[in-house]
Parts: C-alpha cells; structure tokens; sequence
C-alpha cells in the first residue's frame, strides 16, 4: 500500500453555518423541534432569517467540522462538498481552506445556492437546526476524486449525505474506492432523525463492510435498534461492525469492538456554552487518533479532549489549537 498523501479526507454536505443565541419562545414560535435537525426550503430559510438576532457566520456541515478539527491537531486533512459559485460559495471555500483543509471540489456554476444551516442556541447549550441544502445536495459521484480517495488513509462520511441519491451514489463510489486501495472507511450517524429515515440502509452499510468504523450519539444508537436499552443496542452494534465510538455526553464515551468494550471519560469543563459540533470534534479527534496509530483508549480521550473544547464557546470549529490543547494534556500528537 502506498503512502497516504492524506491522513483523513471527508465527505458530506457543504453547507455555511449561521450560529445565533435564542430562547425557547423563538423555537415554539417557528414550529421547531429543540434539539433536532430540519431540512428547510429557500422560503423557510428566509422567514427565520428575517426573524434572528444578531449571528455569528463560518463554514460547516458537520463532516466539514470533523475535518478542521483533525487539521487543528496536525494532521493532513482534506474535504470534498458541493458548494455554488456564489458570494457564500466563496466565503465557504475561502474559510475552510484557510483552516489547512485541502478543498478542491469544483463548485457549481448554476442551480440552487450554496447551502446554508440555521443553528439556533438556547440558554442550556442546546442547537436546534434548521438546514437548506442548496448546492450541497448536488454531489455526485463525478465529484469524487479516486485519486484523492486513494491517497487518503481514513475516509470519513456523513450519514446526512443519505438525502439526495446522486450523493449517496458518490458516498458508495469514495468507499469502493478506498477500500480497493487499502484504506478505512468511518461513518458517523449524524443525527437520530437521519437514522430514523435510513434504519435499514445504515445497517446494511455497517453488515456489509461498506463503513469499518461508526460513530453514534446514544440517541442515535437507541434509534439504530430501535431500543431503549443501551446494554442491548451495544451488544447488536458489536455484532454488526468492527469498530465503532459511542458518545454519552456528560458521560464520557464508549469504544467497542471485537475486542471488547472501553469506557473513556468526558473532559472536564467549565460551562457548556453551545452543543454544536461536540459529536463532530468528537470524532476529529478519535480520527485522528487512529491515523496515528494510537490505542483506542488515547483516541477516545483525543476525541473528548476535542468536544470538550468546542462546547465552551459559540460555534462548531476550534477557537484553541487542539494540538496545544493535547500537547498540554498529555496526549500523543
């Protein structure tokens, strides 16, 4: 096999984040449901736009996320999503490149407009999302470089990607293709609404060897297997993947595989300020850590290390070098 030019490359909806502090009043007053994620037209995106206070704006989605925070620990990251042509496109490609990501996907010329995500922050840290997928949804397999894939030792993708087909096409291409080079394959769940949309097709993915790694949120495994159980959903989830990191909040996480089960514990903190990214840094973390050949017990402790951080300010990305913020507690970089 040869050498990655790429430690973690990801795929998946390239979408500008609008971040905006809010109380529950607004929420009830939109019909939204606290915590959630909901896809939204042009027309409903405006109306809560036109409604919001004052918001802070960068680039998103949450694979994208992902991907900054393995570039803010060092590692050589890479992205592939869809964006148009358009003032947003290009603050997107312009922010997500200047955080060290490699971004060479060709944006579209015409169509719908650069996808945007409305994240509205209550007093507890909690996001409610509201999304228009604009361009994003517009992936295709066309889009999927084989030879970055190739060059990449870890491929990470979106479970929000399952929406449109063309870009669920291109999700199956980018893991055949890593796959034949030797390569892994993560996914992560995204979102419990995502998985009760998707239940059979995740499964399938995980029981085929089309994903070898997955990340959940406990909502979203209960979702998976359709139990309130975790003891039990843990077990079938051990059966149906090699390996897989499960966030529980407050709790820490769990790493199972055929190996066994570990329990790492949360990151102390001072004040959960915003909730958004917290699986998304999660996940940089522990990626990276696996791109660096380090035990499962470090990975995951990489993992909270890295949410910890994004929950104590507003906003998704890092506001701290996380390779700093590891170095300074002790974990391999």
């Amino acid at each position: 096999m040869t050498a990655a030019k790429y430690d973690v490359l990801g795929i998946g909806n390239a979408i500008f984040d609008v971040l905006v502090q809010t109380d529950e009043g607004f929420l009830k007053r939109h019909g939204m449901t606290k915590g959630g994620m909901a896809l939204i037209d042009g027309d409903r995106a405006a109306a809560i736009y036109r409604d919001m206070g004052p918001a802070t704006e960068m680039s998103g989605g949450s694979a994208a996320n992902t991907i900054v925070g393995v570039a803010s620990l060092g590692a050589r990251a890479a992205y592939i999503g869809k964006v148009r042509d358009d003032q947003i496109g290009r603050l997107y490609t312009h922010d997500i490149r200047a955080a060290g990501v490699a971004f060479e996907t060709k944006p579209a010329a015409g169509g719908p407009a650069t996808g945007c995500s409305y994240i509205l922050v209550t007093a507890d840290g909690e996001r409610t999302m509201n999304t228009y997928l604009g361009a994003a949804q517009d992936l295709t397999p066309a889009d999927i470089d084989a030879d970055q894939i190739a060059a990449s030792a870890l491929i990470y993708l979106e479970g929000y990607l399952w929406d449109p087909t063309s870009a669920k096409e291109a999700f199956v291409k980018a893991s055949t293709i890593a796959h034949q080079a030797g390569r892994q394959v993560a996914l992560t769940l995204s979102d419990s609404f995502c998985v009760d949309r998707y239940r059979d097709e995740f499964l399938q993915l995980m029981r085929e060897g089309t994903v070898d790694l997955v990340f959940a949120n406990e909502a979203e495994l209960h979702s998976l297997y359709q139990t309130s159980d975790f003891e039990t959903a843990l077990k079938q989830l051990r059966s149906d993947i090699g390996l897989a990191a499960v966030t529980r909040s407050e709790k820490g996480c769990v790493v199972a595989s055929k190996q066994g089960v570990l329990a790492v514990p949360a990151f102390p903190i001072d004040k959960i300020v915003d909730t958004t990214g917290a699986g998304d840094l999660f996940a940089a973390g522990f990626l990276f850590g696996l791109s660096r050949g380090v035990e499962y017990e470090n990975a995951g402790r990489l993992g909270a290390l890295a949410a910890a951080e994004v929950i104590q300010h507003i906003g998704a990305r890092p506001q701290t070098a996380l390779k700093e913020l590891a170095q300074q507690n002790g974990l391999p970089v």
